[in-house]
C-alpha cells in the first residue's frame, strides 16, 4: 500500500472511531484554550483540567494575565510542571495580546508564534478548534508516534513530521487528524505496549508491534 493510501485509510477509520474529535481540554473562548495548550506540554489534559479553572476564576481576562504577578501564576500553574516557564509565557502572552493584538488572540500562525510560548503546535491546536482554520497539523508525542509506526514519516523532528503530513491529507482534514492520532496513540497504540491485537489498523500497520 502506497503511503497516501495509507494515510486515507488511516483517515477513514479514525473517523468511523471518533466521529465527533474535540480536545480534551476544557475551554469556552481561544484565550482558556491557548493557556490550556500551553499548559499541557509535559503534562496531561486530566491535570490541566483541574488547574485551569483555579487559574481562569483567579484572571478570568486575557487583561487580567497580563497584570498578573508572574509568582502568583506560578503558585496556581506549578503541578503542571515546568511552571516557572509556563507563567511566564502565559503572562507574556497576555500582555503581547493586549499590546499588540488589541486584546484578541490571533488568527493567524504567522501572528500566534509570536506569542510567548507559542510554537507550531499550539498555535495549529488554537487554529483548529477555536477558529476553524487550518494551518498546519499539530505534531505532539503521539501523532509522532504513530506517525513513524503507520510509515507516513522518518523524521524525529515536529516540524519535519508535519512537513511529511501535510501533504498526505487535505487541509479540511489537518484538525481531525491531530484528534484522531493523537486518541488513538493514547487508548489502543501507546508508547510502551502497543495493542496491536485489538488495532483497527493492524493490517496495514508497516511497524506494527514496534515500541
Amino acid at each position: 500500500m502506497k503511503k497516501t493510501e495509507r494515510a486515507t485509510e488511516i483517515h477513514a477509520r479514525l473517523s468511523r472511531r471518533y466521529p465527533e474529535p474535540e480536545p480534551a481540554l476544557h475551554w469556552s473562548d481561544p484565550w482558556q484554550l491557548l493557556v490550556a495548550t500551553a499548559l499541557s506540554a509535559q503534562c496531561t489534559d486530566e491535570r490541566v483540567n483541574k488547574v485551569t479553572p483555579i487559574f481562569f476564576e483567579k484572571w478570568p481576562t486575557i487583561a487580567d494575565a497580563a497584570g498578573a504577578d508572574v509568582m502568583e501564576v506560578e503558585e496556581v500553574v506549578r503541578s503542571t510542571g515546568f511552571f516557572r516557564n509556563k507563567a511566564r509565557n502565559i503572562k507574556a502572552a497576555a500582555t503581547r495580546i493586549m499590546e499588540v493584538y488589541s486584546g484578541e488572540v490571533p488568527r493567524s500562525m504567522a501572528e500566534l508564534i509570536t506569542l510567548g510560548g507559542v510554537a507550531r503546535k499550539t498555535a495549529s491546536i488554537v487554529l483548529a478548534n477555536a477558529f476553524g482554520i487550518n494551518e498546519g497539523i499539530a505534531v505532539d508525542t503521539h501523532v509522532k508516534r504513530l506517525a513513524f509506526r503507520m510509515g507516513l514519516t522518518a523524521k524525529t523532528d515536529p516540524v519535519q513530521i508535519e512537513k511529511d503530513l501535510m501533504p498526505l491529507y487535505p487541509r479540511e482534514q489537518w484538525g481531525d487528524i491531530n484528534h484522531y492520532l493523537v486518541f488513538f496513540g493514547r487508548e489502543v497504540c501507546p508508547a510502551r505496549k502497543p495493542k496491536c491485537d485489538i488495532c483497527e489498523l493492524n493490517d496495514i500497520c508497516p511497524k506494527k508491534g514496534v515500541k
